[in-house]
């Protein structure tokens, strides 16, 4: 902290915060009637769970990861959320800086009493169509992370041909409920309650990425759920131009 300039008395602020922390677990245990406690045990490690100062102290403790890893690749944090992209014509040569940066990373998270879940890491190829993936074996100390064929990155799915057919197939699953949703609950409400209804379960589902997904072939899934939702408008009753209503 106080490298970063957090010193004297906001310094102090934090660290009567972390210091002298305890913590211990509770088993629920029905057959007994009660619940079985363990020993408190001080807390040398990390941040309280669930608090409003953990994210940010997290963020300020792993600040330095990216100028490690980003001479070959270029890193992305957000929030405990990190990725990190590798770009070269020669799969060679790709393959050696992948190893290289994770070999870093590795070295970086031990320094800092740090471990990567290699069950929850996983990496993409990106490739065209035609051509097919290779799966480079990517791992440290004879642990290694799974390929996979499409990552979910804030929320958007993206497949490893950018075709977006996971994305959309999920978006779908989604539109459907919020059509079933509309269509039970205008029978009982007005429009302008449906209205609400549409911008928070279907319009807002369907807005989130549309940029990216909206010239997929498979995006016409998605154009048809929002025919339907048109027709289920015209039902209502209430304006005779159905894009205009939603739209004010």
């Amino acid at each position: 902290m106080k490298f970063y300039g957090i010193d004297n008395k906001d310094f102090r602020l934090y660290q009567s915060y972390l210091n002298n922390r305890y913590c211990r677990t509770a088993i629920s245990n029905d057959s007994e009637n009660g619940n079985k406690v363990s020993h408190w045990a001080k807390v040398r490690h990390g941040v309280p769970q669930g608090s409003v100062l953990g994210p940010p102290l997290f963020l300020l403790y792993i600040n330095d990861l990216p100028k490690i890893i980003n001479k070959t690749s270029t890193p992305i944090i957000f929030a405990d959320d990190t990725s990190i992209l590798f770009a070269h014509p020669k799969l060679i040569d790709l393959s050696k800086n992948i190893h290289v940066i994770f070999t870093t990373l590795n070295k970086w998270l031990r320094a800092n009493q740090l471990s990567l879940n290699f069950n929850k890491t996983n990496y993409v190829h990106f490739t065209t169509k035609r051509n097919m993936t290779t799966n480079l074996e990517i791992g440290f100390n004879n642990k290694f992370i799974n390929n996979s064929s499409y990552t979910k990155f804030l929320g958007v799915t993206i497949d490893h041909t950018l075709f977006w057919k996971n994305h959309i197939e999920l978006l779908v699953k989604k539109l459907c409920t919020a059509c079933y949703i509309l269509q039970n609950a205008k029978i009982y409400m007005s429009a302008s309650s449906l209205k609400m209804i549409y911008y928070a379960f279907f319009h807002l589902a369907m807005s989130y990425g549309i940029m990216f997904c909206g010239n997929s072939s498979h995006s016409s899934m998605i154009f048809r759920l929002k025919k339907r939702q048109l027709e289920l408008w015209k039902d209502v009753g209430t304006e005779s131009h159905v894009e205009i209503y939603l739209r004010n």
